[in-house]
């Protein structure tokens, strides 16, 4: 699951496109009679669908196992080069670091006006790409220039030059605060993911309101405006305050459709809103509108003129996916979904060098509930086991934990008594050790374990006595957690009605349209 042991020079070379490869052979080329080792290199390493050394020392024997180090950092600096001079065009930020550099080269050479000429442009595109950061690095340099290039105006242009950088200087600091919150936020979810309690609500809350600056956000910039929204989505979706949650994911989409032109500068940004507003649906069950996201979604993954690289291309498959499998869990369809899963396992053996163990355990559970949903046990139980056996359990304790419950139904299902028994105790020593342990995983488990006790006869009544309890569990707000990530109470109506899942929820999903 984890690729921290690729090599890195090889996994550059094997993420280039066919354009990129042609793209750097020409910007390397230094003539046909010039030997460049570093090119046989890239040509080893395109022809291997594993790295490996010895291969390489034998395919190019003009390089020796000493060089072979120099030469891939030699490489490795190449490709970036070139990828970036492949990639300017697409990356306004890109385009305005080359023009500071160009305006370096001019200040180094003496040409103080050129230079400052050439600042000037820069400072105006990044401020009206949105990149402040660029326009007060570009400001800097003017002052620097300004300080030694005397002119007959410097009082007043200095005068100018610094209110300007002040201003400009309060809004990056003010963005860098908002960001800031947005991404301690989101740490916060990775390691808890939902507020567990009373406790947890007071500490977000806390740290929530104590880090997020004062400011007049009508009259902020794009990003201090975005940075805001996202913030106030993360702290909201841990609090499951769905509603609230939805209302900033919306406007997080909406700064978007005001700014039309940001749609294809801050890519990422527009797709993570679309995700993040569709989370909110799924968990508030508007399925009408979530359709109509989702086809946005779709759309503009389908659209031609947008802009593509791994990253985006990455953030699309997870997401679209994530949402097509969320629809079939909204309309209770799980056999048709399990129909995604070849596809998808294919799309995550491709994307698999840059996805995050986080990303891969989540896409395991949702692969496992369908199979669940579908009345597939086995094979459940099959994907269950990826996560279960994941080395490292502290990395969303909350999924590890669900898993293993789901896994205990799974077994029960299945009619694995024995098996059931052995994951009874895997589960019991697991939930010792976690930090937190909620009143629906207690009553659960504690079910489970006594089934054995329970005659056939008496079984419709222990799944009513169960339902009941979890039911009244879930009027808890801070209880609510676990239903997230489990449906339980669909699956004690299919026992009590004697009828499968996916025809429990069908019928739910049919009855809230």
């Amino acid at each position: 699951m984890s690729n921290e042991n690729i090599d890195p020079v090889f996994q550059l070379v094997k993420s280039l496109t066919r354009s990129e490869k042609r793209h750097f052979r020409l910007t390397t080329s230094r003539g046909p009679g010039e030997d460049l080792k570093f090119l046989q290199l890239f040509d080893a390493l395109d022809n291997q669908n594993v790295y490996n050394d010895e291969k390489i020392l034998s395919q190019v024997p003009s390089i020796k196992r000493s060089q072979l180090a120099n030469l891939k950092a030699n490489l490795y600096k190449h490709l970036l080069s070139s990828l970036r001079l492949y990639q300017s065009n697409q990356n306004p930020d890109i385009q305005l670091h080359e023009q500071l550099d160009y305006a370096r080269v001019l200040y180094n050479k003496g040409f103080y006006q050129q230079s400052l000429k050439m600042l000037e442009k820069v400072k105006v595109a990044a401020q009206q790409a949105e990149l402040q950061h660029i326009a007060l690095a570009a400001i800097d340099f003017e002052k620097l220039i300004e300080s030694q290039y005397i002119t007959r105006s410097l009082r007043g242009r200095a005068e100018s030059l610094s209110e300007e950088a002040m201003k400009l200087a309060k809004r990056v600091s003010l963005t860098h605060e908002l960001s800031n919150v947005a991404l301690g936020l989101y740490g916060l979810y990775l390691k808890l993911g939902h507020a567990r309690n009373l406790e947890d609500y007071k500490n977000i809350t806390a740290f929530f309101k104590s880090s997020l600056p004062e400011t007049n956000i009508s009259k902020g910039s794009f990003f201090e405006k975005l940075y805001y929204y996202q913030s106030h989505v993360w702290y909201y979706n841990i609090l499951l305050n769905f509603k609230a949650c939805y209302r900033y994911a919306q406007k997080w989409v909406d700064l978007f459709e005001e700014n039309p032109g940001m749609k294809h500068k801050q890519s990422t940004h527009y797709i993570k809103g679309l995700h993040n507003l569709l989370a909110s649906l799924y968990n508030l069950l508007y399925y009408s509108r979530f359709k109509d996201v989702l086809q946005k979604l779709e759309d503009f993954a389908n659209d031609e003129s947008r802009r593509t690289n791994p990253n985006i291309e990455l953030l699309l498959f997870q997401y679209i996916y994530t949402n097509r499998i969320n629809v079939h869990f909204m309309q209770g369809t799980f056999s048709e979904g399990v129909k995604l899963v070849p596809e998808l396992l294919e799309k995550l053996k491709e994307f698999q060098p840059q996805l995050d163990s986080h990303r891969m355990l989540v896409f395991y559970f949702k692969i496992a509930s369908l199979y669940f949903g579908s009345g597939d046990n086995q094979m459940c139980i099959h994907y269950l086991n990826k996560i279960i056996h994941y080395k490292d359990t502290s990395l969303r304790e909350d999924l590890q934990c669900f898993a293993r419950i789901l896994n205990l139904i799974a077994h029960y299902e299945a009619g694995e008594d024995e098996s059931l028994e052995y994951q009874i105790k895997s589960v019991y020593r697991f939930l010792g050790k976690m930090n937190d342990q909620q009143q629906m995983q207690v009553e659960i488990f504690r079910f489970l374990r006594n089934l054995g006790n329970i005659a056939p006869h008496e079984l419709k009544d222990a799944f009513v006595s169960l339902r009941n309890k979890l039911s009244a569990i879930a009027e808890n707000p801070f209880e609510r957690r676990p239903f997230l990530y489990l449906d339980i109470l669909s699956w004690l109506d299919s026992k009590i009605e004697n009828l499968p899942v996916q025809e429990i929820m069908h019928r739910r999903h049919h009855q809230l349209k």
